[in-house]
């Protein structure tokens, strides 16, 4: 059974003679190759032919439709928001207090890098701050106290100097985004 799936698979045989199995004979070649075999991708495609069969094709740098082509194309990079008194979202810009020793890079969206990790079916969450630069731990005694404060009760921490993260064993990740903003992170 096993031998005739592979034979099948294989060779592509919808049928696999019986005596080919039960005898230690060779097949006939005929009776292995029923299609014929690609070898290569390329080299075995039939040529192109004469180009002469083709349209011309003009090329042009900057023709004047390029401007409907460039509407629908993203941009490359995130454009600045403009500056406004507040947003529809919430979302507030970078403003850093003066005198912090450390900082919290936005991503290229412009956001807090603030998120909650879920592991194990959702029972095991962590709030995880990324691109910390400066005293991180200083930001990590500062919003252990705020977090254990609110709490009371003492929480589990993980400090990455290298990578610049900090862990939060738990789902803090509201209270950590509004430390930050308040902060003007």
């Amino acid at each position: 059974m096993a031998l005739r799936m592979v034979l099948g698979k294989t060779f592509g045989l919808k049928q696999v003679i019986p005596w080919a199995i039960s005898s230690s004979r060779q097949l006939p070649n005929n009776a292995i190759h029923t299609q014929p075999i690609r070898l290569s991708s390329f080299r075995s495609s039939e040529p192109v032919g004469d180009i002469a069969q083709f349209p011309e094709v003009e090329v042009v740098r900057n023709p004047p439709e390029w401007k409907y082509v460039e509407r629908i194309l993203a941009p490359r990079t995130v454009p600045r928001p403009s500056p406004k008194e507040n947003y529809p979202s919430g979302w507030k810009p970078a403003n850093p207090q003066p005198g912090l020793k450390y900082t919290v890079l936005r991503t290229k969206n412009h956001m807090l890098p603030v998120y909650l990790q879920r592991a194990f079916r959702g029972q095991r969450r962590l709030t995880v701050i990324r691109r910390v630069e400066g005293d991180i731990w200083l930001l990590e005694a500062e919003l252990r106290y705020l977090i254990e404060k609110q709490l009371n009760r003492p929480i589990i921490t993980r400090v990455n100097e290298m990578t610049g993260q900090i862990a939060f064993k738990g789902d803090h990740a509201a209270v950590v985004e509004k430390f930050l903003l308040d902060k003007g992170l």
